[in-house]
């Protein structure tokens, strides 16, 4: 049996409380990276949707590390869905720097009526965005893959009708 605890025993403890809070993401981060080897990705995606979500309301500087972890997670996983309005407005994000895709998506969200939707495009599967939304808007939005890459993702994302 093995006393080894992993690379980073012997790293120094944090002094302050803004070390220690980065010193928590990076540890949060290994051990959902673990959780996802071990099979269990949708667990390993909602927590770290979860940390995104505290990080980004306390505007922290570790919620771009865990809107990168959420993409690393998912890489390979794929959602199906078929549904598409003609009312649907479309939102192309493809030319917009990373940084400003996710705000431009949820202001988007934001301002749909109940019973609306948009179609978003990306150049990338935006399934780190899905776990963004299931930790900010539980059970109140609406997910449907219309196109599957390998160049082009578009996907439907709506309010729930009243």
């Amino acid at each position: 049996m093995s006393t080894d605890a992993g690379p980073g025993v012997d790293a120094p403890i944090p002094t302050s409380a803004d070390e220690l809070s980065s010193e928590l993401a990076r540890l949060l981060v290994r051990a959902l990276r673990l959780l996802k080897d071990t099979g269990a990705l949708d667990p390993a995606c909602q927590l770290a949707a979860q940390a995104w979500r505290v990080t980004h309301h306390a505007g922290h500087r570790s919620e771009a590390g865990f809107t990168g972890l959420l993409h690393f997670l998912t890489q390979t996983a794929l959602s199906e869905g078929d549904r598409m309005s003609e009312h649907d407005q479309l939102l192309d994000v493809r030319q917009e720097i990373p940084a400003r895709r996710h705000e431009l998506i949820f202001q988007t969200y934001s301002a749909l009526p109940p019973g609306d939707g948009f179609v978003l495009v990306n150049d990338h599967d935006p399934k780190p965005l899905y776990y963004q939304f299931a930790a900010e808007h539980p059970n109140q939005f609406e997910w449907d893959y219309l196109e599957e890459g390998p160049q082009v993702w578009r996907v439907r994302i709506g309010r729930p009708g009243a």
